[in-house]
């Protein structure tokens, strides 16, 4: 299984190259070999976010993004930066209908408002530090997945994060069970990875490229045969 795990990230890296996960509203990008939305994704700039204002929007668009696709996600991103410009205060200073309105694009938007309210509230109560899985988990709104990627992208913590299309194509490929645990699938790749949030990140961006390709009706996947 590692040396499965590793030949798959090469195999999609050296067909996609770096991704540059997670994008940001105030980057822009060029050249990009990926589909979909293109805005914000920084490759190889494994720095960010360099500010906690970066690392708040990250983290609102880690709730916004559950269950709905990345565009229209980042409709309510750009709505919340343009009442808030990713101020937390700002934020729980706004009126419900209003919230309600600005993440009305990623649908869910009575759960989601809410969800933004608690984990906005978590982040103030943070106050620049770093928080701890466990801690993140108690969050309103906040599950395996969120969390991973809150750590991952917003803190540079090396958790890897496990979603739908990393499922669909590792069981596709008959490298797991479709109903593994995520904690057990999580750990399969964190035991069988060098401990590196730049691979960590590529391999999730790239596992979702590639999914996006070949994976949105039913599985294509032979290209990752080993």
């Amino acid at each position: 299984m590692n040396e499965a795990i590793l030949k798959i990230y090469e195999k999609l890296y050296n067909l996609y190259g770096p991704q540059g996960w997670w994008p940001l509203t105030d980057l822009e990008s060029k050249n990009l070999n990926k589909t979909g939305a293109t805005r914000g994704y920084h490759p190889l700039n494994y720095e960010l976010p360099e500010t906690e204002k970066q690392k708040y929007e990250i983290i609102l668009g880690s709730i916004l993004t559950q269950n709905t696709a990345w565009t229209s996600a980042m409709k309510a991103i750009l709505n919340l930066k343009k009442i808030t410009d990713f101020n937390p205060e700002s934020l729980l200073s706004l009126d419900d209908e209003v919230l309600k309105k600005a993440v009305r694009p990623a649908g869910f938007l009575n759960q989601k408002s809410v969800y933004i309210r608690e984990i906005t509230k978590f982040f103030l109560f943070l106050e620049g530090t770093t928080p701890s899985r466990s801690e993140i988990l108690k969050v309103k709104g906040v599950g395996n997945e969120t969390a991973d990627s809150i750590l991952l992208y917003a803190y540079k913590k090396p958790e890897f994060v496990i979603d739908t299309y990393t499922r669909r194509i590792f069981s596709h490929l008959g490298l797991v069970d479709e109903k593994i645990s995520y904690m057990e699938f999580k750990k399969l790749f964190e035991n069988n990875l060098p401990l590196s949030v730049p691979i960590y990140q590529e391999y999730h961006a790239l596992l979702v490229e590639h999914a996006k390709r070949y994976y949105r009706k039913k599985p294509y996947g032979e290209i990752l045969k080993i």
